[in-house]
């Protein structure tokens, strides 16, 4: 019975892991879009219509 509950739960914790560095890398690839973005397009076009 012990043997059952550490296998699902081993199995629960690694897919929460999976979960986790997927957010992790999903947050790190839309910062980065974001970033190349504000350094390399025009951003000054908004300034000049204020």
């Amino acid at each position: 019975m012990m043997n059952d509950m550490m296998s699902g739960g081993g199995g629960l914790m690694m897919w929460g892991m999976g979960l986790f560095w997927l957010l992790v890398f999903v947050v790190l690839v839309l910062a980065a879009a974001a970033l190349v973005k504000y350094l390399f397009f025009d951003h000054r076009r908004r300034r000049d219509d204020e």
